[in-house]
């Protein structure tokens, strides 16, 4: 079968079930503007498209992302219409739609399945949005409507698919329920095999080396900001690294945004917030937080392996992996109870919860874990345990995913 990827950082959520379908014989192509050359991944050909985001266009401003969609999706339609071309004719497209990049791929190959990865439905209440009163503007204007437009890309791309995936089911909850008929939601997995406990793990990085024997409270976002709960982390260090005088607070992440919005001095969220708390935490304190930035994935899997407990927060909006990778690693997890987080932990059964704004109810609970080994070691057993039954690549989600491409493919055109 040939099988089409469209991701614009490809391979992203297709890290597995690409490959993987490669390794059983199919033809599998992926587009993407990630590389400027055409190479071969894991038996997946992979080939570039050109992308400029658009600049100095007049349009109203809840349109931006629509622009940039249209953008996009124009230029994988020239992608796509080079390779058919050239012949070639894909069974299945497989595209994220978060970008626009399958908005006209059944104008090139009307008889061509389309199935899309739709992670999310942005709502202008009862998620994300309006959840942060900090970063929430007072009566913003039109944030219904706004939200419609957002989604305008997605929602087209979701309506002309035939099917469509989903990670969670909070996730696929969000979207409308003339949508959510077309969504099967599967993991992208877990690779237990790689993301498992090793008592004898070192991680030495920067001159720290810490191992199982010593106090590890690791924090980690893609980048840190809000919407991954930065802000309440750091504005409870002080009272963390007071409470816990041996404690390495390690904290893994980029300076940039990958959701939300950059603070208005034009400083990182890093930076804004060690404006706000360095001072009032003792310079000895403060040299045992060590922020290491983004780490080489097997520099991250030590680093959590050697973890004491691991903290992680997020808006209700999309799971992160690091999460699972932790649960999967045995991590004795402290978590914000926020939807997404809730579908995977069981407070006091396979990790912690808290409320996202109470740092002080998150400080109790690290606390209580770093004084308890017995009852870290049974809820990280536990974490690994749920991550084996309903998220293990290997055994759960991939032969799931095959089974949704199979019936992609028999699908009438």
């Amino acid at each position: 079968m040939k099988i089409l990827f469209l991701h614009q950082n490809f391979p992203g959520q297709f890290k597995h079930l690409a490959p993987a379908l490669a390794a059983k014989r199919h033809q599998v192509v992926a587009l993407t503007s990630r590389v400027q050359k055409a190479q071969t991944w894991n038996g997946v050909q992979i080939i570039p498209y050109k992308w400029a985001d658009p600049e100095g266009q007049k349009h109203h401003p809840w349109l931006t992302n629509l622009n940039g969609a249209l953008h996009r999706g124009t230029a994988v339609y020239r992608a796509c219409h080079a390779l058919a071309e050239r012949g070639y004719v894909p069974d299945i497209v497989v595209a994220h739609t978060g970008w626009g990049e399958a908005l006209f791929v059944q104008d090139v190959w009307p008889k061509t399945r389309l199935g899309v990865f739709s992670e999310f439905h942005y709502q202008h209440e009862g998620a994300d949005i309006g959840f942060d009163p900090e970063f929430t503007a007072d009566g913003a204007f039109g944030e219904a409507a706004r939200m419609r437009m957002r989604n305008l890309s997605m929602r087209n791309q979701l309506e002309r698919a035939h099917m469509a995936l989903c990670p969670t089911e909070w996730q696929a909850s969000t979207h409308p329920d003339d949508l959510r008929r077309k969504i099967t939601v599967v993991h992208d997995g877990i690779d237990t095999d790689i993301d498992r406990p090793d008592p004898g793990a070192v991680f030495d990085h920067g001159g720290v080396r810490l191992t199982r024997e010593d106090e590890v409270i690791t924090f980690v976002n893609r980048n840190l900001e809000p919407y991954r709960g930065f802000h309440v982390f750091m504005r409870s260090l002080g009272d963390l690294l007071a409470r816990r005088p041996n404690a390495r607070v390690m904290v893994v992440g980029g300076d940039g945004v990958s959701y939300g919005s950059a603070p208005k001095t034009g400083r990182s969220w890093k930076e804004t917030m060690l404006a706000e708390v360095g001072d009032s935490i003792p310079a000895a304190d403060m040299a045992r937080v060590h922020f290491v930035g983004k780490l080489p994935y097997a520099d991250f899997i030590r680093l959590l392996q050697v973890s004491t407990v691991h903290v992680y927060l997020t808006y209700p909006f999309v799971l992160s992996w690091s999460l699972m990778e932790a649960m999967a690693i045995e991590c004795a997890i402290v978590a914000s109870d926020t939807q997404p987080v809730a579908e995977v932990i069981e407070d006091g059964k396979n990790g912690l919860l808290f409320d996202f704004f109470d740092g002080g109810a998150m400080v109790d609970r690290i606390d209580a874990l770093c004084r308890d080994p017995e009852r870290r070691a049974a809820l990280g057993r536990a974490a690994r345990a749920k991550v084996m039954a309903d998220y293990d690549l290997k055994t759960v989600c991939l032969p799931r995913q095959f089974e949704w491409v199979e019936r992609l493919a028999a699908v009438s055109p």
